[in-house]
C-alpha cells in the first residue's frame, strides 16, 4: 500500500502580517502557529513523516521545543522564494525516502485549525483517485470583480465555484513532475500545477474553521476555534 507524508512549507516571511517576525512562527495559544500545522498531520498515524521546509537562514525554527514529535517530524532548509518553489525544493529533497506512487499532503504552515475529522475525510476521499485531490469550499458570497482603484466592475456568477484549501494530496512522482513542467513559483497551489499538465484534481468538502492566518485580526479568530475544537 502506497504510503501517505506530509509537506508544509514554512519559508515565507509573511508580509502582510506586518509582523516583526515570519508569521509561522507568531505566537498562538502558547504556541507558534507553524506548531498547530505540524502537530494536527503527526497526530493521524497513517502519516509517515512530516517534513517542514524552512528558508536556509532560518533562525526561528530551533528557538522552539519540536521534541514531542521526535523523528515523525523532519526539517528541510531548502525553502525558496516562492511557497511552490518550497515544496519542489522539499520535493527534490525527500527523493530517496519517497516513492513515486507514495501520496504527499501538502499544508498551508498557517492553517492551525485543521479537524481531524477533515484531514480523515480528505485522505479516505482521494486514496482511490487517479489524480489525487484537495480541500475546499463552495463560494457562498456574492463575488465582485473591481478596479483597480477599488470601485465595482461587475458581479461574478458563483455557480461551481470552490475555495480551495489545504492539505491538498497528490503521487509524490506527478505532483513533482507537475512542479517541473512549468515555472514552479507561476503555481498558487498544487492542484494549479496539476491542473496545468491536464490533469482534474478532486474536491472534497473542507471545513469553514480550516482557515488561513494572513492577516493580524485571524489569530484571535483562530485561538477562538482553536479552544473550541480541543473542547470538542
Amino acid at each position: 500500500m502506497s504510503k501517505l507524508y506530509a509537506l508544509i512549507p514554512a519559508a515565507g516571511s509573511g508580509s502582510r502580517m506586518g509582523a516583526a517576525m515570519p508569521k509561522q512562527y507568531l505566537p498562538l495559544a502558547g504556541k507558534p502557529v507553524l506548531y498547530h500545522a505540524v502537530r494536527n498531520l503527526c497526530r493521524h498515524m497513517a502519516i509517515d513523516q512530516v517534513m517542514v521546509v524552512l528558508a536556509p537562514g532560518d533562525t526561528w525554527f530551533k528557538q522552539h521545543d519540536w521534541s514531542e514529535f521526535g523523528p515523525r517530524l523532519l526539517p528541510l532548509y531548502c525553502g525558496g522564494g516562492a511557497r511552490a518553489n518550497s515544496v519542489f525544493n522539499g520535493l527534490l529533497a525527500a527523493r530517496d525516502a519517497i516513492g513515486g506512487d507514495d501520496w504527499v499532503l501538502v499544508h498551508d504552515a498557517v492553517r492551525p485549525c485543521l479537524a481531524i475529522e477533515t484531514l480523515e475525510r480528505l485522505i479516505e476521499s482521494v486514496r482511490n483517485e487517479p489524480t489525487g485531490g484537495l480541500l475546499a469550499l463552495p463560494v457562498v458570497d456574492t463575488l465582485k470583480r473591481g478596479t483597480a482603484d477599488s470601485y465595482v466592475l461587475n458581479t461574478e456568477p458563483r455557480d461551481n465555484l470552490w475555495c480551495a484549501q489545504t492539505p491538498q494530496m497528490f503521487r509524490y512522482r506527478l505532483l513533482l513532475e507537475a512542479l517541473r513542467a512549468g515555472a514552479p513559483e507561476s503555481a498558487t497551489d498544487e492542484a494549479s500545477a496539476i491542473e496545468r499538465i491536464g490533469l482534474k484534481p478532486k474536491l472534497v468538502m473542507g471545513d469553514s474553521r480550516n482557515l488561513k492566518v494572513t492577516y493580524p485580526q485571524d489569530l484571535g479568530l483562530a485561538e477562538t476555534l482553536l479552544r473550541g475544537m480541543e473542547r470538542l
